[in-house]
This record gives structure tokens, sequence and C-alpha cells, in this order.
């Protein structure tokens, strides 16, 4: 699976989560969840099991604490996906 498909995939995700659309509209590796996009901790949770059900993996407590960007993301799939 390329990065670009990773991150199309996460896009569609996190959008019924987001509250600040103008970091939507800018969405890239360098998106923070938090941040640019406006996602509520308890929300980011749900994106958390979200992206596990996607992409049929399970993602640590560790991994899910470093999950701050879309790369971040996309490198944590990157390694569970392998």
């Amino acid at each position: 699976m390329s990065e670009q498909e990773i991150i199309l995939r996460l896009k569609k995700i996190v959008e019924p989560y987001v509250q600040r659309l103008e970091g939507l509209n800018n969405f890239r590796e360098e998106t923070d969840f938090l941040r640019d996009l406006e996602i509520n901790s308890a929300n980011l949770v749900d994106v958390v099991l979200d992206v596990e059900d996607e992409f049929d993996i399970m993602i640590d407590n560790d991994s899910m604490d470093g999950m701050l960007t879309v790369g971040d993301a996309k490198d944590i799939i990157q390694n569970k996906i392998g």
C-alpha cells in the first residue's frame, strides 16, 4: 500500500471528527490532529479505533501516544501492516 493511499484513507477516517475545515483542506503529513484539525482528545481515541478497523491492525498505547500528526499515523500504520 502506498504512502499516498494511506494518507487518503486517513483523511476519510478523520473527516467526521474535524472541527477546523481549513486543516482538512490542507491535509498532509505535517497536519497535527489536535492543532490543525481541532480534533478533541476523546475523538482522537475514536480515530485510533477507526484506523485499527480500516487497516486491520492493533495500535498499542505507546504508538497511540505518538500519533500526533498525519505523518506519525502513516508511519505507525506502515510499520503495523509491514
